[in-house]
């Protein structure tokens, strides 16, 4: 998909995780790779189809600047921006 970005948000529509808040950190072809920084970790993310999530088009400028040097965000600046979208949802 064109329009998914490393460090976008997205949540799972199914699965066990149905509902768990995750970030991309990677994708290609078919799959996108899901971290939330505490059951999945940036070193092991989570393959899920594109069709099982629904895309939140978010992005913080920390983790963006971070992608933008070639670097993956650490499970702190993961738990942080999912911890930050989610009080801004409340």
């Amino acid at each position: 998909m064109d329009d998914v970005m490393k460090g976008m948000l997205a949540v799972s529509k199914a699965g066990h995780d149905k509902g768990r808040l995750y970030m991309i950190v990677d994708s290609d072809e078919d799959y996108v790779y899901l971290c939330d920084g505490r059951l999945k970790s940036a070193d092991k993310p989570k393959k899920k189809k594109y069709k099982h999530i629904q895309i939140i088009k978010m992005i913080s400028e920390e983790v963006d600047s971070c992608f933008e040097k070639g670097k993956r965000p650490d499970d702190s600046m993961i738990r942080k921006t999912i911890a930050a979208f989610e009080k801004s949802r409340d």
